[in-house]
């Protein structure tokens, strides 16, 4: 089983969201992590798309995506070719004798903490999968609260494959 992220511009239309992830429904596939936001110009949305299977399977995904009307284009990131990244948040139960303790594991990860409650800390961090997993982890000696994920966004790396619309 393979993973793929996909890195799709799309029409930035009612509807896209459906009508991407019904592709992949009908089908049976599972979509592994879903990012959608606009690009720098408003017509357009880019998606990544993490998507597992074989190589059969991530072939037909992209083949059947490429068809859809509101993809403009698609782009394969390749780990070697593409910077990708994940956004999480966590809610961490801080009585003040762990606070020290709490955010010096922050710190050593490049962790924010965006929030101070009088028995909680909310921390924000970004980077790769592994390293979101590794910081979790590391927090589970403590409350969490609370966590959310983005899931993962990229783009491919230079300006060679750079479409203009």
């Amino acid at each position: 089983m393979q993973k793929r992220i996909l890195s799709l511009l799309v029409d930035n239309t009612a509807g896209v969201l459906s009508r991407i992830s019904g592709l992949f429904s009908r089908r049976g596939y599972n979509i592994d992590s879903l990012s959608v936001g606009v690009t720098a110009d408003e017509r357009y949305s880019r998606m990544t798309v993490v998507c597992s299977g074989d190589e059969l399977i991530l072939e037909q995904i992209t083949k059947q995506l490429a068809k859809l009307v509101d993809v403009r284009d698609i782009k394969v990131l390749e780990p070697d070719n593409s910077v990708s990244r994940e956004l999480v948040l966590v809610k961490v139960a801080a009585k003040p004798e762990q606070r020290e303790a709490i955010i010096s594991i922050a710190n050593i990860f490049r962790a924010n903490v965006i929030d101070v409650a009088k028995e909680s800390l909310v921390i924000e961090l970004t980077g790769s999968k592994s390293k979101l997993g590794a910081f979790v982890k590391l927090l589970e000696d403590y409350e969490i609260l609370e966590l959310a994920r983005t899931g993962i966004t990229g783009l491919s790396r230079g300006a060679a494959d750079i479409t203009f619309l």
